[in-house]
């Protein structure tokens, strides 16, 4: 009995420190097509008709057939902006956006390794994710900066009633936080190298996302602080995630119940140019005021021929991962449910408020406890 008992112990801590385990790995060959063929990414094949960039999204056959999506010598996988084509005046400039088609719900993680980050000006690249009805069902931007800038930003969209209250420990630094408003609850990144030449000149980088419970909680490394507990995980290994430290961004759930305000999540790339951001006069003239004669983002940059300004507008990533916890998670308020398999069983925790990176640490304490109690008390 006291054998058995031992094993159980051992077993059930294991899975503890484990962690997060494997649920689909986007990379090499099978970054856009699982290993049956079938696609794993939709591609927008429209105008930017969401934040009016002057770019055309391509389908999916024209992005491989342009080289604006493609599998390098290195096996990374490049998505990028057309820099081939002269653009005339009042046309837009070919570029790429997918989204994941399948939906993560909360219990997920998500770790993207990026080589190099698209930047110049007139660009705008995101990493995001989004749940199914937009605003009701959030937004997640992991990844996302403009022209120039030397610092990524993060933040959340959503309905209102969701604020961000970031714990002492939090990593970057706060701006508005309200999810509400159009910008978002941003936080910036406070370690360099994060965006533009800076993060490419070292190599790139990681940034991992829990979507959990308690909160959400994104951390950045450059490329020589990238953790063990990722760099020496294969593509089908769990990953733990409670030696990470304090994320760069934490949205704890206790100023927003991310079940109320958060639905299962689409993963997306895109790379915009101009458009309701990077393209606003106050945004872009402080770092790209003197890219051409007009002072407009659009006739300075868009038209006309893309090399050289173009030549850097480009992704190169490495792997995408998505994991899943094999801790209760909550019940979604609405959305999609059980979408492609990947959505864990859903219950509520009772522990909501604790920052899930220190959960594992929490339920592994108490279960050193309850086992050596119960040997204890079989001597």
């Amino acid at each position: 009995m006291l054998r058995l008992l031992s094993l159980s112990c051992f077993l059930s801590l294991s899975s503890v420190t484990l962690g997060y385990a494997l649920v689909r790995d986007y990379s090499g060959a099978h970054f856009f097509d699982d290993k049956q063929g079938n696609p794993l990414w939709n591609f927008y094949d429209s105008w930017d008709n969401l934040t009016l960039g002057d770019v055309w999204w391509l389908n999916r056959s024209e992005a491989f057939a342009q080289r604006l999506a493609y599998l390098n010598e290195r096996n990374q996988i490049v998505m990028r902006v057309d820099n081939s084509a002269f653009v005339p005046l009042n046309e837009k400039r070919n570029s790429v956006r997918i989204e994941s088609r399948h939906w993560y719900g909360v219990g997920s993680l998500w770790i993207v390794d990026i080589a190099h980050v698209p930047y110049g000006c007139s660009v705008w690249p995101a990493f995001w994710t989004y749940g199914e009805k937009w605003p009701n069902d959030g937004e997640i931007d992991i990844l996302e900066a403009i022209n120039l800038q030397t610092t990524n930003q993060m933040a959340l969209h959503t309905l209102p009633g969701c604020h961000h209250s970031a714990p002492p420990n939090q990593k970057g630094v706060d701006d508005d936080p309200d999810c509400s408003t159009p910008a978002g609850c941003v936080v910036h990144e406070s370690s360099p190298n994060s965006f533009g030449t800076g993060f490419n000149n070292v190599g790139g980088g990681v940034w991992a996302t829990q979507f959990d419970v308690s909160g959400i909680y994104i951390w950045f490394w450059t490329r020589n602080s990238v953790p063990a507990s990722i760099t020496q995980v294969t593509a089908s290994s769990a990953v733990d995630v409670s030696t990470w430290g304090p994320p760069s961004a934490s949205y704890p759930a206790t100023t927003c119940d991310i079940t109320e305000f958060f639905g299962a999540q689409r993963l997306v790339f895109d790379i915009t140019l101009c458009g309701n951001w990077a393209g606003e006069d106050k945004n872009y003239l402080p770092t790209c005021g003197g890219a051409g004669p007009a002072g407009k983002c659009y006739l300075d940059n868009v038209i006309g021929a893309g090399s050289p300004k173009y030549d850097q507008a480009y992704f190169e990533v490495n792997y995408l991962r998505v994991y899943t916890t094999g801790l209760p998670t909550p019940t979604p308020t609405g959305g999609i449910n059980n979408v492609g398999s990947v959505l864990p069983s859903q219950r509520k925790l009772q522990n909501a408020g604790v920052p899930s990176y220190l959960q594992s640490l929490q339920f592994l304490s108490l279960g050193v406890i309850t086992c050596l109690s119960l040997l204890c008390g079989l001597w």
